[in-house]
């Protein structure tokens, strides 16, 4: 019985030391540490803004498609313009413009990162109502997202991460049906027509692991909550960021609460692709479109953008990048 008992108890002390290996082995790595310049991404939204709203079809949408594609290039990606079109609210054909860089493109692991470049042709919100059917400056709406995705492509470029990423700026996201207009009918699908157009003629063999939209993301003190389309259907890639967002310091602007549904590109994205792709996108409890005070109007301008909330959103996103295994 002796000897039995101390058997037994070499097999317990073997099986309790292999346990403790196993789980000293399974202790997450340590975060991976990035290098994300908020002021740099400032300027990228500045220079967008200076060259007038880019409404499709206008000389400052034509210049800032020049200055965007020769940006990326310049740090590294190679880039392509899909040129097509969609119908307009009003039933009218509007040409638009796709820019999609690629970073690595020999890696078949990938992550798509997206934003929409072009701004809202009309200030629908706009509490002057003489003012409404004048384009807006579009500088949360529109510069924010693509200037945070500017900086992220300036830092792949300067160092790849181990994955593959996709940087694309969809057009005509901003022309969807305006609210000072009456129309016969109201249709969702008149908004986010650049993301409708590449989805329908690349998603079939289009692939990556996830896919993360930045919209809005530059507003003083900005609260990002879960967007619902995101939560419902890719709730994964949500816990993902907000965890990394919260590791970092920056659970003041991710809030770890449900906000609303959003018809945004990433919904085309995700519904067309099948790569499960999120929205990064102010949520404002406090307004009654759940958007920020100057949402689609006149206002929406630098003195609305902050460098802090920019390096917030960045380096969230640009961290979750550089710790993909």
């Amino acid at each position: 019985m002796q000897y039995k008992f101390s058997i037994l108890s070499v097999l317990l002390l073997l099986f309790a030391c292999g346990q403790t290996s196993q789980q000293t082995s399974a202790k997450p790595k340590p975060r991976v540490e990035v290098s994300f310049s908020a002021d740099s991404a400032y300027h990228y939204v500045e220079r967008q803004v200076l060259f007038g709203p880019r409404v499709p079809g206008s000389k400052a949408h034509a210049q800032c498609l020049d200055y965007l594609t020769e940006t990326l290039r310049r740090h590294g990606a190679s880039v392509e313009v899909q040129v097509g079109e969609g119908t307009a609210y009003d039933g009218n054909t509007i040409a638009l413009h796709n820019i999609v860089a690629k970073f690595s493109s020999e890696k078949a692991n990938r992550v798509l990162l997206c934003a929409h470049w072009d701004s809202r042709p009309f200030a629908d919100h706009d509490p002057d109502e003489s003012r409404r059917n004048q384009p807006i400056d579009g500088a949360n709406d529109g510069a924010s997202g693509v200037g945070v995705l500017l900086e992220i492509a300036r830092q792949i470029g300067a160092k790849a991460p181990n994955v593959g990423v996709d940087i694309i700026l969809f057009d005509v996201e901003d022309y969807g049906t305006p609210d000072h207009i009456k129309v016969k009918e109201y249709r969702s699908d008149t908004w986010c027509l650049g993301s409708q157009f590449w989805g329908k003629s690349e998603g079939r063999k289009y692939q990556a692991r996830y896919g993360i939209l930045l919209d809005m993301v530059g507003a003083p003190n900005a609260l990002f909550h879960y967007e619902l389309f995101s939560w419902q259907e890719s709730q994964h890639v949500v816990k993902r960021v907000w965890k990394a967002a919260d590791e970092l310091g920056f659970g003041n602007y991710f809030v770890p609460q449900e906000g609303a549904y959003i018809t945004d590109d990433h919904y085309y994205v995700s519904q067309l692709t099948g790569v499960p792709c999120i929205d990064i996108i102010q949520f404002d409890p406090t307004t009654g479109t759940s958007f920020g005070h100057y949402w689609h109007t006149h206002a929406d301008t630098m003195e609305n953008i902050s460098a802090a909330t920019l390096g917030a959103v960045g380096t969230t996103v640009l961290s979750v990048i550089y710790n993909e295994r």
